[in-house]
């Protein structure tokens, strides 16, 4: 059971306090999140941040904050996908079957969501 914190918790703290990080890390999962996390470490990956008073980012950091961006938004329209299928929020099984339903999900959005002419070049 999950247990809630009194106060304001960042992120990154909450994250370190159940253990989220050390658990990427283990599985060598590379996580790409966002500045609320930055001074993670391992697998969990932060994009540039300019500090106050620092000099500007460098053409290359700028070049990786943006590719760092593009991963993040697949991640996030995702999950915003997800989040329309209202069937979701009355799911309650074990975490093998939802995963298998929340693929099959995605599979029938995106077959929808794909040009006529599209599903008709896969399909040959």
């Amino acid at each position: 059971m999950a247990t809630s914190r009194s106060g304001p918790t960042g992120d990154l703290t909450a994250a370190r306090i159940h253990g989220i990080t050390d658990a990427l890390t283990s599985a060598d999962v590379m996580t790409f999140v966002d500045k609320g996390y930055q001074g993670a470490r391992g697998s969990v990956r932060t994009p540039f941040k300019r500090r106050r008073f620092r000099p500007k980012l460098s053409r290359r950091q700028k070049a990786v904050n943006r590719t760092h961006a593009r991963i993040r938004a697949r991640g996030e329209r995702a999950i915003a996908t997800l989040k329309t299928w209202k069937i979701l929020a009355k799911l309650r099984c074990c975490p093998r079957r939802a995963t298998a339903i929340v693929q099959a999900i995605l599979v029938l959005h995106h077959v929808e969501a794909t040009p006529r002419r599209m599903n008709m070049v896969h399909s040959c």
